[in-house]
């Protein structure tokens, strides 16, 4: 492991679990309230990998050498921060962010989620501008959390390949977090990742093997070069599989062991994922 994210979730002030364990949001946010917090959460998290010794970057390509410290990489889950402000996406590309997930658990300015029934139809003109941005700057987007129909835009509007951080096909579980093949070739047409998310329910947790089986059934929608792993580490409770970066070693045997060639595994745990970052930055039009 030489590199992971450090995440703030721009909405945490506003959204709760309701009755039936799943997140919503509470109420509406004060002018300013997520802005703030997300910015808290970046200086916490930043705070606390230095004392860690986890020094933080700005690009993969800072990533360092086997036996070096493991680096951190900023991102946020939800645009909610921007409050429809775009040259918010230049302030954060300043701060150190490289990759922004565009919506999270509240219906925000730039586009609808998976939970919760649509409001604006896709991504908004709003949206349009800020993936455009993102793009300039050589900002990773992220589609994890949004609809299909925000994705669609996404894809017609993106010069660059994006990412879906965190989901899985979607099998036996009617989550709405889970995505369809369909979804899925509309993220890797793009060349870019999906990363496998480390939930599966109704089996036993820790069930590596049982994971390698979502990581399978990703790679058959789209294809080895499209597929990543997404831990969510601290956005899962019950049913976690993944639960430790130490146990890293073992889901690399365990996609050998389902069938994979090393160098298809390598992809899988991150290569994918690199070749993204790489692109993107390197397609930045104007980082400053």
């Amino acid at each position: 492991m030489k590199l992971i994210a450090l995440t703030a979730t721009s909405d945490a002030p506003v959204i709760a679990p309701d009755r039936n364990g799943n997140l919503r949001q509470t109420r509406e946010p004060k002018p300013g309230e997520l802005y703030a917090s997300m910015y808290r959460q970046i200086d916490a998290l930043m705070k606390w990998s230095s004392e860690a010794g986890m020094p933080t970057v700005r690009s993969v390509a800072e990533a360092g050498a086997p036996g070096a410290p493991v680096r951190g990489i900023l991102a946020v889950e939800g645009c909610d921060f921007l409050e429809g402000r775009i040259d918010r996406v230049q302030e954060a590309y300043d701060r150190g962010l490289r990759s922004l997930q565009l919506v999270h658990y509240r219906v925000n300015e730039l586009g609808d989620i998976q939970t919760e029934q649509p409001v604006h139809g896709g991504l908004t003109g709003f949206g349009k501008e800020v993936v455009r941005e993102l793009n300039r700057l050589g900002i990773v987007v992220d589609v994890a959390h949004a609809r299909f129909e925000v994705v669609k835009g996404v894809v017609d509007t993106t010069t660059q390949p994006i990412i879906l951080s965190h989901s899985n096909i979607m099998e036996t579980s009617s989550w709405a977090r889970f995505i369809s093949p369909e979804h899925a070739r509309l993220v890797a047409g793009t060349d870019g990742v999906i990363g496998a998310m480390p939930i599966i329910f109704g089996r036993r947790s820790d069930d590596i093997p049982g994971y390698v089986h979502f990581v399978s059934r990703l790679v058959d929608a789209v294809g080895i070069d499209h597929v990543g792993i997404g831990t969510d580490m601290d956005g899962i409770s019950g049913g976690a599989i993944f639960t430790s970066y130490s146990r890293w070693p073992n889901l690399a045997a365990a996609l050998v062991d389902h069938g994979y060639r090393p160098d298809e595994a390598a992809k899988v745990l991150g290569g994918n994922a690199q070749r993204v970052f790489r692109k993107v930055a390197a397609g930045a039009s104007s980082p400053g």
